[in-house]
Order: structure tokens, then sequence, then C-alpha cells
């Protein structure tokens, strides 16, 4: 059996607002067109079919999720695995040329179903089925501005959004918004930065655990440290001032439990104290709290990868911190590079993320070419690393199951901050 990857990307609006995720799945599936091609579409879909089933729950997480389905997908009636209030389902000239399955696709947008319909073209058929769809995917790296153009004035006329798909560079970019898009999808959407960073980027719902930790009459140690441990900004300016001159280091705090220990609960609940005043008037929009999520994310699946790869120069730790870190240039003023030169990380973990060199820079792009859906350079480095690439879907929807109850627990918590001790005494 061949190798089959599962991931999903970003969809942005032109604010920069995550709006849904595409998932796109790659494997079995490009079996589809060859010499026998009805059975190697009904073989795909049978293990396409049979991994959605185990991994619906975390697949889709509140936003919406736009999936392409072929037409033996929708004859197993695949769509209805989901919410139909968090799928999008997506289809391609395959469905839209064939009798039954485009019957299907009106019964599933009476339904209430979303339809999206990838590279849109000017033809009767495709005008013919506006009625029944509400997304329009259009390819900004073969179509022209004319034609573009014809058709985001007809969608919108009619109700109809438009994704500009395939964004790689700026200049489609700049097209997208010239243009008129409502949302933008492709390798520069993944990472574009939001325009206004933040110097305050952690997230307060995690912010209030942490109060709500410190300021207990019996600190638990290992508490903070977690909640500590998945917030980028938090594990950053701890390790600062874990390495500060002020404590007068003979070694380098290189964890968070190093630098919960170094500098003692006291201090510890002094720095929260002084983080709470300038969150007063800081508060984190959508785009920073999504790069907090990637760092998250970044940080589980590097870590869940050194278990596999081979003669790494970095441990499970490093690997996590070298996940967390980067996305901190996106939440912090600054250049990455004064950022890293602030804090001891090992020498391999700096050079990776400046750089992309070493085994460890390996590591690093493996886990960006998966968010990106790569598939020539993930098969390329999976196997310079030693990396089974069959084990890389069933390792990233882990990672993504872990932080989706992570991140659920921290958004989960008070949205209102904790009563202090001073404030008690004072009323």
């Amino acid at each position: 059996m061949s190798t089959k990857y599962i991931v999903r990307q970003p969809i942005k609006d032109l604010e920069n607002h995550i709006v849904g995720y595409e998932i796109q799945y790659y494997g079995e599936n490009q079996a589809f067109g060859g010499e026998d091609a009805a059975a190697n579409d009904f073989a795909a879909a049978d293990t396409i079919y049979n991994f959605l089933t185990l991994n619906t729950d975390k697949l889709l997480r509140g936003k919406l999720h736009f999936m392409t389905f072929t037409t033996t997908l929708l004859m197993k009636k695949t769509p209805r695995l989901f919410d139909k209030n968090e799928l999008v389902i997506q289809i391609d000239d395959s469905v839209i040329i064939h009798p039954l399955a485009m019957h299907m696709i009106q019964q599933y947008a009476r339904e209430g179903y979303q339809i999206a319909v990838n590279e849109f073209q000017f033809a009767p058929r495709y005008l013919a089925m506006l009625d029944s769809i509400d997304y329009i995917k259009l390819n900004f790296q073969t179509m022209q501005d004319l034609t573009l153009k014809n058709i985001i004035e007809i969608a919108h006329s009619m109700d109809k959004k438009c994704i500009a798909v395939g964004i790689d560079r700026e200049e489609l970019y700049q097209r997208a918004v010239k243009l008129g898009v409502d949302a933008v999808e492709g390798t520069l959407v993944a990472e574009k930065m939001a325009q206004k960073t933040h110097n305050s980027g952690y997230l307060q719902s995690n912010f209030f655990r942490l109060m709500v930790a410190v300021i207990r009459d019996e600190p638990n140690v290992e508490e903070i440290e977690q909640i500590i441990s998945v917030d980028a900004t938090l594990t950053y300016g701890l390790l600062r001032i874990a390495n500060s001159r002020y404590f007068s280091l003979r070694s380098k705090v290189t964890n968070v439990r190093q630098a919960i220990m170094t500098i003692g609960l006291n201090e510890l609940k002094q720095w929260v104290y002084l983080l709470s005043a300038s969150n007063a008037e800081n508060h984190m929009d959508e785009s920073a709290e999504e790069f907090l999520r990637l760092s998250l994310m970044r940080a589980h699946f590097c870590s869940s990868l050194t278990n596999y790869a081979k003669q790494l120069p970095i441990t499970k730790s490093d690997a996590y911190l070298m996940g967390m870190f980067s996305t901190l240039n996106y939440l912090i003023d600054a250049p990455l590079e004064e950022i890293l030169k602030q804090i001891p990380l090992c020498q391999e973990v700096k050079d990776a993320l400046l750089h992309h060199s070493g085994r460890s820079g390996m590591l690093y792009d493996l886990a960006l070419c998966y968010e990106r859906a790569d598939w020539a350079q993930i098969d390329r480095l999976a196997g310079e690393l030693g990396i089974q690439a069959n084990l890389l879907t069933s390792l990233y929807f882990s990672c993504m199951e872990d932080v989706n109850r992570i991140w659920r627990d921290i958004t989960q918590a008070s949205g209102e901050p904790p009563i202090l001790e001073e404030e008690q005494q004072e009323s």
C-alpha cells in the first residue's frame, strides 16, 4: 500500500482572519485516472473513507473545513460523517460532468451543506450550477486577470464568495486583493504574519490560569510548568528572566522547570503580576492567537518526530522548543535572530530556525512541509531522516488531537482575571 498524507491548510480573509481550513489528502487517491480508473477510484475512496471515519473528531473542530469529494466518496455518503455546519463539500470537474454525482450535490445543498467548486471555469456546465454553490475557488497561478475579474463580479452579484488558491508569493496575493476576492489560500497565506504584531502575545485565558496557579496557598510547580509550556511567549519570557544577570547563573537554564526552580515562586509571582498590569492595556487579536496555536502544534509535532528520526543532534525537549519558538517573530516585534540571542537554545536549534541547516533543520523543514502539503519534500525529508513516511499522518493527527484538547482546556478557562490577594485584603 502506498503512503498517504492528510493535512489541513488555512484559508484566510483579507484581514488575515482564518475563515476555515482545507483538508488535503495525498497518496492512494493519486491512483485516480490510471489504466483501471474505476477500480483505483474505489480502492482509494475506501482508504480515505476508513481514515476519515476514524478521525472525524480530530479533523473538524470549530471552523469551516473544505474537503474535496470524488464521485465515489459522494456515493459512499462520506459527507454525512461530518456536521453540515462545519463542512464545505468541495468538488472538481470529474464530479460536475457526472450526472449522478451532480444530482447528489444538489441533494446535499438542499440539506443545508455548503458547496465549493475547485478551479471554476467560464463554461456552461459551471454557470448552470451556480444556484447550488456557495464558494468559487479560483487558481491565480493559471487564470488571466480579465477572466478572474468577470467570474468574481458574477459570483458577487449572486452572493457567492470567491477564494483565490495557489497564493505562494506576494505578487499573487496583491493580485487577489486588487481583484476583490473574499479569501485566499496557499503557502504564503499560511505563513503571512499579521500586519500588527504584539509585544504581549500570550493567550489571555491561559495567562489567567497561570495567575490562579501562582496565587494558590501551595502552588503546584508541575501545574505551573504545564501552563507556561504551552505558550510560546510565556516560555520565552520566563527563560529570559531565569538567564538574566540578576540570578548570576553559572550554567544556563534551558527548560521551563529549571527556570521556575531558579527564580523561585516569589519572583515568579511578581513576574506574573507585572505581566497582568501590561495585559490590562493589550488584547490579543485573532492572528496572534492563531500563531500561538501554530507554535504549539509545531512543538508537539517536532517533538513526536524525534522518536523516529535517526542521528538527531538534539533532544526531544530541544525539538519541542524549536517548534514552540518558530513563530516568535510574529508574536514579538523583533527579528527572530535578535529574539533567539536572548535565550540559551542549543546552537543546532538556532541554526535550524534561522538557516534550516543540519539534521535539526531537516526535522524542522519536515514539519513545515507537512503544514504546506508539499508532498515531494515530505517524502524526501522523511527518507533522509530515516522516518517511515506512512507514520506521518497518524503522528500529525495525534498531535492535533493533543493540541485541540490543550487548547480547549485553555480557552474554556474563565475569561475573568482572578481576585488577587492584595485586592481581597483591600475589600
